[in-house]
């Protein structure tokens, strides 16, 4: 058993009404897991943007085998959220996307993303500095974990990077440069709001790598803090090959039903990305 599985242990048996961490992976995948397969679209991260772990768990209990995807954020990490990581991952076959945004000098940032390599992650974010990057491609070694570069945060305008300092020019082009510069430097995909990702997605350096969109709001749903925002099915049309969506699917009475009626945009003829299969 994993030393973090004991704080969630409790809750597996309380809130799945399965067996502990570890005992599926000795028996094969579940019948909840391939159901999970056949149900689900990797193509929906569900952003788990709770108080905790234990949250979160009731809320992958609520969605059950309509998602089978999960971003975990900065603000749950003490909260649990490394323990709710490998719980989801290893006991119930979920994928896992860690969302912290690491920035540092260059050693402390690859010793960082060495220790979260053995947790057997899909996805974790660094800034998308270039000596960021190849710092935590060095620390990935030869996991599978995919390292994002953040280019521009999806809740920023230009007014926002003025007061940072950051230099004068349109964002669509930061956004733009930035993740051509990531590219470069080894990243396996970049992080930026739908309205840029047709703009990175015909960029030569992004061929085969990954573009994943936050900011994804399906249509009459409140906008929040996001403020370069489209619906999922004109994300994935632009180039996006994942798209985060939290509060439109956490915040609905039904999440599972608002979850599944994301996944039937992203499989509908709108969403269909020219000369690109699914």
């Amino acid at each position: 058993m994993h030393p973090l599985c004991g704080m969630l242990l409790w809750a597996s048996w309380e809130i799945w009404g399965g067996a502990p961490c570890g005992s599926r992976l000795a028996t094969g995948k579940s019948d909840r897991y391939v159901r999970a397969m056949t149900q689900a679209d990797d193509r929906l991260i569900v952003a788990l943007d709770v108080a905790d772990a234990l949250s979160g768990l009731k809320l992958a209990m609520a969605l059950g085998d309509s998602v089978s995807f999960y971003k975990i954020g900065l603000g749950m990490l003490t909260g649990g959220g490394l323990a709710l990581a490998n719980e989801l991952k290893g006991d119930h076959g979920k994928r896992i996307f860690m969302d912290l945004k690491l920035f540092d000098i260059g050693a402390t940032v690859e010793a960082a993303v060495r220790g979260l390599a053995q947790f057997d992650l899909d996805f974790l974010t660094v800034h998308g500095d270039p000596h960021v990057v190849r710092a935590a491609r060095e620390g990935a070694g030869a996991s599978e974990m995919k390292i994002l570069a953040v280019t521009v945060l999806t809740s920023l305008e230009r007014a926002a990077l003025d007061d940072a300092q950051i230099k004068d020019g349109d964002i669509a082009d930061l956004v733009e440069e930035r993740a051509g510069r990531a590219f470069e430097a080894g990243a396996h995909g970049v992080i930026a709001s739908p309205q840029e990702a047709a703009r990175i997605r015909a960029l030569p350096e992004a061929d085969g790598r990954l573009i994943v969109t936050p900011g994804v709001r399906p249509t009459g749903a409140d906008l929040g803090d996001q403020k370069r925002v489209m619906t999922p099915a004109e994300a994935i049309r632009a180039g996006a090959d994942h798209v985060v969506v939290g509060r439109p699917i956490h915040g609905q009475a039904d999440p599972a039903q608002a979850a599944r009626d994301i996944i039937d945009e992203l499989r509908s003829p709108q969403a269909r990305q020219p000369n690109r299969l699914h």
